[in-house]
């Protein structure tokens, strides 16, 4: 199983939500969702395995 907390600085709170990141990471390991507040939040799925796919989710967002 795999566990992601993501947590957003303050100085970016309005550019990125921890919550849309958390949720995409946790669509990349086979989860179904998340959830938080704007600057932190966390979830999980089935496959830690894929764990560099979740952070590359995340970094596409982030790039953006």
């Amino acid at each position: 199983k795999a566990s992601i907390v993501v947590a957003v600085a303050a100085d970016l709170a309005g550019r990125f939500s921890a919550v849309d990141l958390v949720r995409a990471a946790s669509a990349a390991v086979g989860g179904q969702g998340g959830g938080g507040r704007a600057d932190m939040a966390q979830a999980g799925g089935p496959d830690a395995d894929k764990a560099g796919a979740a952070l590359e989710a995340i970094r596409e967002i982030l790039s953006k």
